[in-house]
C-alpha cells in the first residue's frame, strides 16, 4: 500500500470513529479528508473528487466544520473556488468550546442535587457527576494553555 492509500485508509478509519461517536458521517470525512490531505487546502470540487461525495454534502459539512473552529475558509490567490484547510490549533479551539457543555453539565448535576432525596443513591450519583465536571470544568482551561505554550510557536 502506498503513502496516499495509507492516509486515506487512516482518514476513513477516524472518520468512521468519529461517525461512531455521533458525529455525521459526511462530515466526520470531510474533516478527515482536509485532516490527511498533502496538499494545503482543497476545493470542494477537491473533496468531491476524493471522497465521490455531492457538492451539497460537502457544502453541509464545511458549514457545520466552520463553526466549530476545525475548518476554515482561506484566500486563494488566483481562483474564484474556496479553498478549505483544516485549520491550525484547531485541537485546543474545538476542547476549549467544550467548557460550555462542561458548564451544561454542572448545571444538570445542580438541578437534579437539588431535586433528588439527601442522601439518596440519585443524590450519591449526581453528586460525583457535579464534583466530575467542576473538576473538569476548573482543569480545562488549565491544560489547554498549557498545551499552547508547549506546542504552539
Amino acid at each position: 500500500m502506498d503513502t496516499k492509500e495509507q492516509l486515506r485508509h487512516a482518514a476513513e478509519k477516524l472518520a468512521l470513529t468519529l461517525a461512531q461517536s455521533g458525529m455525521q458521517k459526511t462530515t466526520a470525512r470531510v474533516m478527515t479528508a482536509l485532516l490527511y490531505t498533502e496538499q494545503d487546502t482543497m476545493t470542494a470540487a477537491d473533496l468531491c473528487e476524493e471522497l465521490s461525495i455531492s457538492s451539497g454534502a460537502v457544502s453541509t459539512a464545511i458549514k457545520q466544520l466552520i463553526p466549530v473552529g476545525l475548518v476554515e475558509r482561506v484566500p486563494a490567490p488566483g481562483s474564484r473556488r474556496d479553498h478549505y484547510r483544516f485549520r491550525e490549533g484547531a485541537w485546543a479551539t474545538l476542547m476549549s468550546q467544550q467548557n460550555a457543555m462542561l458548564d451544561v453539565m454542572l448545571g444538570a448535576a445542580k438541578d437534579g442535587i437539588d431535586a433528588a432525596r439527601a442522601g439518596s443513591p440519585t443524590a450519591r450519583r449526581l453528586h460525583e457527576m457535579q464534583d466530575f465536571y467542576a473538576y473538569m470544568a476548573r482543569e480545562m482551561p488549565t491544560l489547554i494553555e498549557n498545551w499552547r505554550k508547549e506546542y504552539q510557536p
